[in-house]
């Protein structure tokens, strides 16, 4: 973690700021969605550091730059985002040096932007601010653990008409709301993460997106749910899976009640991987996970693989895997079986 610092500057005018920012992408990209078929959408439009940037990524990339432009004038800032260049940063107001920062901003303008683009699931804008004026005089990054201030909103599909914004302050709790697009009405979200003490006839899973490597992923899950629960009797099914391509979307799931537990485990695959002479998979990064503060604020328990608070600096590049329970209960039925079926295919604690 970077030096301490005195915090966020003026945080609720800053929060009120960055949901303006999030209500103009929604808007631009939603319009884009409406406007434009899926072949424009879905076409590469580059490969910038972090992953593939589509056509909609640059729609979001277009206004989150001239908003961050504006806020910079009050709080100059350290901006880190895919779509960036090779590093994945821009200090703002542009002209200003990095040690004149006084917060980092780590953005996901469209986290779920594969499903977005074929209308098959909502994706989400994401944003987390650290403070940053102490770290950027000696040159460190801040990382997920120095978050204070953080927003995530649902970028709804053409069709729906209802969708989310939540947001959170560190130590502070979690709030959110639904706007009705329809109407504009604008209703207080209520966070209940399960309070089920058992995986069974619930959702959750090993999240297995890709091509490469799935057999495995899929045996830890296996081996896992039946440590814990056993095996279902023949014509029934003891638990359930929803693989969400979104990391704050499965987040936001377990934030609300949907899912019991999610682990990301694609960075310890690269060693299987490599042994079948198959490059290193995609991986979640730390902007997908600029908002996991708002789920723990909610009561929702995350952890790095090995247990521990993530802790991943604010870059486009480290490959980050992390494990999500609803509350203790689920932590203690999961934990142990998961690591063990880890640590049987080779996926055990990082040395």
């Amino acid at each position: 973690m970077t030096s301490p610092s005195p915090g966020i500057r003026d945080p609720d005018r800053l929060l009120a700021r960055l949901r303006m920012v999030h209500e103009g992408i929604r808007a631009a990209v939603l319009a884009a969605c409406d406007s434009q078929t899926t072949d424009a959408l879905s076409s590469i439009a580059g490969d910038d550091a972090g992953d593939t940037v589509y056509a909609i990524d640059r729609v979001s990339e277009a206004v989150l730059l001239a908003s961050f432009e504006d806020i910079a004038r009050d709080w100059p800032l350290l901006l880190v985002a895919e779509g960036l260049g090779v590093d994945g940063r821009q200090v703002l107001p542009r002209g200003a040096r990095l040690e004149d920062a006084e917060i980092a901003v780590l953005v996901d303008p469209i986290d779920g932007t594969r499903g977005l683009m074929y209308q098959k699931r909502p994706a989400w804008i994401l944003t987390g601010v650290a403070p940053f004026g102490s770290g950027a005089a000696a040159g460190r990054l801040p990382t997920l653990a120095d978050i204070e201030l953080a927003v995530q909103t649902e970028i709804p599909l053409v069709k729906q008409h209802l969708c989310d914004v939540v947001w959170a302050r560190a130590g502070a709790g979690a709030a959110g709301e639904r706007f009705d697009r329809l109407t504009g009405v604008r209703r207080p979200l209520v966070f209940r993460p399960s309070a089920a003490s058992t995986v069974l006839q619930g959702f959750g899973g090993v999240s297995r997106f890709f091509p490469g490597g799935r057999d495995v992923l899929a045996a830890i899950d296996d081996e896992t749910v039946a440590a814990a629960v056993g095996h279902a009797p023949a014509g029934r099914a003891h638990a359930f899976e929803d693989q969400y391509l979104s990391s704050a979307g499965q987040l936001y799931e377990l934030m609300v009640g949907h899912d019991r537990w999610v682990a990301d485990l694609r960075p310890r695959l690269a060693g299987t991987l490599r042994q079948r002479g198959l490059p290193e998979g995609m991986c979640c990064h730390p902007y997908d996970l600029a908002c996991e503060l708002i789920a723990r604020e909610a009561g929702v328990i995350v952890t790095d693989l090995d247990g521990g608070r993530l802790a991943v600096p604010f870059d486009v590049f480290t490959n980050v895997g992390w494990v999500g329970y609803a509350n203790p209960a689920i932590r203690r039925q999961i934990e142990g079986p998961l690591r063990a079926a880890m640590a049987r295919f080779g996926m055990g604690a990082a040395t």
